[in-house]
């Protein structure tokens, strides 16, 4: 699925148009299957040469950066917001940071050994400001939220 960012609500938006222009597009593929789940992320007409943190998260994009609610844990943490590095890690959850190219163009891929519990499935693909923190007190954190995607895994 490749969708436009646009201001204001739709399956793709954009939160600061400075990082991520209207216009710009996304897309989000995943597939799942024999125990392992596949994430990719591929963006073109954002800001060049600049690394982004990008994580898969519970609820749709709405019209608020908040409205994409927490990464999406395979082990939820019991504390939110979660910051443990036992629960907010590359295996727990999905981390998809990319970095742009001179055009801002970019892609990334994550797999993990989980796949999406029925009951329980992500709504979204969120673009942050920064990369991903892994350091304690910190680990998930990626800085603000300037775009997200709604995907249906």
């Amino acid at each position: 699925m490749s969708e436009t960012f646009q201001r204001g609500g739709g399956p793709a938006v954009t939160y600061d148009e400075q990082l991520v222009p209207a216009g710009a597009r996304g897309a989000v593929q995943s597939r799942s299957g024999e125990g392992t789940t596949t994430v990719m992320l591929a963006a073109r007409g954002l800001e060049p040469n600049r690394v982004y943190g990008a994580h898969v998260h519970t609820e749709p994009c709405g019209d608020e950066p908040d409205a994409a609610g927490p990464h999406f844990q395979y082990a939820p943490d019991p504390v939110q917001p979660s910051v443990d590095p036992t629960f907010a890690n590359a295996q727990n959850e999905i981390w998809l940071d990319l970095t742009t190219d001179e055009t801002g163009a970019g892609s990334a891929e994550s797999t993990v050994a989980w796949t999406f519990p029925p009951d329980r499935r992500p709504r979204s693909v969120v673009i942050h400001t920064d990369p991903t923190s892994s350091e304690p007190g910190r680990a998930g954190d990626a800085g603000g939220r300037v775009a997200c995607i709604s995907a249906d895994f």
